[in-house]
């Protein structure tokens, strides 16, 4: 059936609050399985069919996981936009509370309802993936403020055998040992899953992309089926330039948007800087092209770019990464 209803949802971590945009009518449940019951029966009070509706949701973490399964469950349409996206449309506000958030959630939905993707349930091993390579990050994170801190720390005299520098190597030790476990489940789960594990071996036949990127890939692409092609996970990637240009007095360089995922990004510089060593025909291009006085970051950004279109390739022909030894053009 077709959607005639756009319902704005505000998730905080114990409510979630509801506006129904045509209706008007407000709902605060709470954010647990008694909650989402409480919303199935608001419906049918409201005489709204489950299938003619979908609510809108800004991206909250954990905190809208238990939701989306639920919704998932019960056949509910839903979709998670980026929540500065929603705050440009509406424009300047006065005034801010859960109902009112929802109703301007509610608002932008019916306004993009027509542009707006109906997310897909992605797989339990997918998920399980995903929370275990966001722990793997957060201890990675914690442990470089270790070593960071106890460099300071030598810097300013303090003896190896001081208690302060110590208890922070044990510390790091500690984490070490639990990234390697977490990365132990990681490796079980991608070697469990035929579709993760092709995916996750094409990838890293392309020279510069290692395991930690690959899997991040996988992720953020729920297995190369969130974004339609390269250019578009580009942007996501904060690596696409975009031209910057009004009338006849405005004419920039084309540049990319610092509205990314930060994250990626990263991680796709380290491999382009890694690429460029390894790879003949990204060495010989990127020489080529700084040599004719293109500067290095916009080069580097281009091998971003080049390694993502590879892994797209692979992924699209589910065949290896076979190297061009011919000298970039």
């Amino acid at each position: 059936m077709k959607i005639q209803h756009i319902i704005g949802a505000d998730l905080s971590k114990k409510s979630i609050d509801l506006v129904c945009h045509l209706l008007s009518t407000h709902l605060q449940i709470g954010n647990s399985i008694a909650g989402f019951k409480d919303l199935l029966q608001w419906l049918k009070e409201q005489k709204i069919n489950t299938s003619t509706i979908m609510i809108v949701m800004e991206h909250t973490g954990l905190y809208s996981y238990c939701f989306e399964k639920f919704l998932h469950q019960h056949q509910i349409a839903f979709c998670k936009v980026n929540a500065l996206s929603i705050k440009r449309s509406i424009g300047l506000v006065r005034g801010k509370t859960d109902k009112l958030d929802a109703a301007r959630i509610a608002a932008y939905g019916y306004e993009k309802k027509d542009k707006l993707a109906i997310d897909v349930p992605a797989s339990d091993a997918l998920k399980r993936l995903q929370m275990l390579h966001a722990t793997r990050n957060r201890l990675v994170k914690q442990r470089t403020a270790l070593i960071c801190a106890i460099k300071e720390y030598r810097h300013i005299g303090i003896q190896e055998k001081d208690i302060i520098l110590q208890t922070q190597l044990q510390l790091i030790k500690n984490f070490d040992h639990q990234i390697e476990k977490l990365m132990t489940q990681i490796d079980t789960i991608i070697g469990e899953q035929e579709s993760l594990k092709q995916n996750f071996c094409l990838l890293q036949s392309i020279k510069g992309v290692g395991k930690i990127l690959a899997i991040t890939a996988i992720i953020k692409t729920s297995n190369f089926t969130r974004f339609a092609n390269a250019r578009k996970f580009a942007c996501f990637c904060g690596t696409a330039p975009f031209e910057h240009s009004s009338g006849t007095s405005i004419k920039r360089k084309a540049r990319v948007s610092h509205l990314a995922d930060k994250q990626m990004k990263a991680l796709l510089d380290l491999s382009a800087k890694s690429a460029i060593q390894y790879d003949k025909e990204l060495h010989d291009y990127y020489l080529k092209r700084t040599e004719a006085g293109k500067s290095k970051m916009s080069t580097i950004n281009v091998v971003r770019n080049k390694i993502l279109y590879r892994m797209f390739a692979v992924i699209k022909r589910q065949t290896p990464f076979l190297e061009n030894y011919l000298q970039a053009v």
